[in-house]
């Protein structure tokens, strides 16, 4: 499993279900990235996505604690050992893990890699990404050069996870 999300100079990455920024170039990254992939999230991360509505040309995983959740067009499970089962069948670099902060938080130690695009501003924010570079499996592999828009300048980070633990 792979992760990719964008943080503030915090590792903020939301307030009140939403983003922080819109950045129209790292939203059409966000969609070359995770097309044709299987997206891991939990149900508030669903709920901020365009109409509350599964991304399209993907398999949607929501991981939700509430028995009986249904979402159309996607997969609900309710357990670490479901989420497991349901993705064993997939190579492990067509799966991505979108958030939030509870998922990112549960599950990063079990990526093998993470795409952080880093926006050079700092916002009011309730939720946080994990910080990579203070976590001592974690590498940053490589860097972008700095994009512009809206104003801001971000970079796209790869990092790597040396000890990529199983999904537990």
């Amino acid at each position: 499993m792979e992760a990719i999300v964008a943080v503030d100079r915090n590792h903020a990455i939301g307030s009140g279900g939403g983003m922080l920024f819109h950045l129209p170039g790292d939203l059409k990254y966000f969609a070359a990235m995770t097309k044709g992939k299987i997206l891991v999230m939990g149900r508030s991360t669903l709920l901020s996505l365009p109409g509350g509505k599964p991304l399209k040309d993907r398999l949607n995983i929501i991981l939700s604690r509430e028995i009986g959740y249904h979402v159309p067009q996607a997969l609900v499970v309710n357990s670490l050992t479901e989420l497991a089962a349901a993705l064993a069948p997939y190579a492990p670099d067509k799966v991505m893990l979108i958030g939030g902060q509870q998922i990112y938080h549960l599950l990063i130690d079990s990526c093998s890699k993470a795409y952080v695009t880093k926006i050079d501003a700092a916002a009011p924010a309730d939720c946080y990404f994990p910080n990579l570079d203070s976590r001592p499996h974690w590498q940053l592999q490589q860097q972008s050069e700095v994009y512009h828009d809206n104003g801001l300048n971000y970079r796209h980070c790869t990092y790597i996870n040396h000890r990529v633990l199983p999904i537990s």
